[in-house]
């Protein structure tokens, strides 16, 4: 069984912002794959397709840690069968890293799932937001909470389909 963890913040009013990079990921690989999102379920939207398991914790970014923990202990999935997919302000718009294991990088959503499952070692999958200058003159909480620019928003299915890519090689790894 594998858990693929989408994060980002509840309500309409996160739509389309930079720290719901992860919920729109899933989203759109939801829909490009036919599968539906059911009612919440530990504190989650959730699907499930053959062995894999998709969640958008429904906690705020920061506190995503106490659902993956939930659903990785009530599915008893091993944490190398954990990916989380987020955004990652460090790296730069259009940019895709899939690591293994690693720090938090400053990013709060992994901080917190990090200090839940008490290890670094699980799968992460950082999807680039990066805009130095923007991010100086908003600040990193504003940043992370601004939306898309128009010319990003033209430039998301490019990142998605190759961090769909990542996440599928990933999945036939393991």
């Amino acid at each position: 069984m594998y858990l693929i963890v989408g994060l980002g913040n509840p309500g309409a009013e996160y739509n389309f912002t930079r720290h719901n990079f992860g919920f729109l990921m899933l989203d759109l690989y939801a829909k490009i794959n036919h599968l539906t999102w059911e009612k919440p379920k530990l504190g989650a939207k959730w699907l499930k397709s053959n062995d894999q398991i998709f969640i958008k914790p429904q906690d705020f970014y920061n506190n995503s840690g106490q659902t993956v923990q939930a659903f990785a202990h009530y599915y008893k999935i091993p944490i190398e069968n954990i990916l989380i997919v987020c955004d990652d302000f460090e790296l730069d718009f259009g940019k895709t890293r899939l690591r293994l294991k690693g720090s938090s990088g400053g990013n709060n959503g992994l901080k917190s799932i990090i200090t839940t499952l008490n290890t670094e070692n699980f799968a992460r999958l950082r999807l680039g937001t990066g805009n130095q200058n923007l991010r100086q003159r908003l600040g990193d909480t504003k940043f992370v909470l601004s939306r898309f620019s128009e010319d990003e928003k033209s430039g998301l299915m490019p990142i998605i389909q190759e961090a769909t890519i990542k996440l599928q090689d990933w999945l036939r790894e393991h």
